[in-house]
């Protein structure tokens, strides 16, 4: 399923330059399962449902990286998401949305869901359901770009799938006229996205190898 840009020239405009922020993988899977951690999961899963403005960009990263310690989360190989975007292929919002719904509520933090729902919502002129995933889009996304500047294997940016990588790529208006290498990396894999030698190094995650 390719992802959809349809709002996203709406993201780019927001983001802000905040501080960036050395992903430790480690610290965030032991916070979340901490009860008595500010990151713990509950705690911002809380606060990301109700308030989604009110996430910093520290808890934003915990509930987006989060995502690869969790049992229940929603690829986009599982049947239920290929009836979602089935859904969404035939212009059924109505569907859309009480599909994607069901899938949000077992893995709120999935960009791709997200993204479906917003098109749903938008095309039923629904605003407040709209905005309100809208801002948890943004919070979720700005992580992703707060989590290195792309200069570097060091400083790269760090997605958690091709999916994601496809998202910030957009945001970062990185378009056809760029040429892609890839190289192994420790948990993962590089993506080098080069123009007239100027690169932008993305790292996509598997943990599970």
């Amino acid at each position: 399923m390719k992802p959809y840009f349809f709002l996203l020239f709406i993201l780019f405009s927001v983001f802000g330059f905040s501080q960036k922020s050395k992903i430790d993988l480690k610290a965030i899977e032991k916070s979340l399962k901490n009860p008595d951690s500010p990151y713990n999961y509950d705690k911002l899963i809380f606060k990301y449902k109700g308030y989604p403005k009110s996430l910093d960009s520290i808890e934003a990263q915990y509930l987006y990286y989060g995502r690869n310690f969790r049992n229940d989360k929603i690829t986009i190989s599982d049947e239920g998401f290929k009836n979602l975007a089935e859904a969404f292929k035939q212009n059924n919002f109505e569907d859309c949305i009480k599909q994607g719904k069901a899938l949000y509520d077992k893995d709120p933090t999935n960009l791709d869901i997200l993204l479906i729902l917003l098109r749903a919502y938008d095309s039923l002129k629904d605003g407040n359901n709209f905005m309100h995933h809208l801002n948890q889009f943004r919070s979720l996304t700005e992580g992703i770009r707060n989590s290195g500047d792309g200069k570097s294997e060091k400083t790269a940016y760090i997605v958690n799938s091709i999916g994601d990588e496809y998202i910030l790529l957009n945001i970062l208006n990185i378009g056809k006229e760029y040429t892609r290498d890839s190289k192994p990396a420790k948990n993962g894999m590089f993506d080098i996205w080069d123009k007239d030698g100027n690169k932008i190094f993305i790292k996509i995650l598997y943990l599970d190898q």
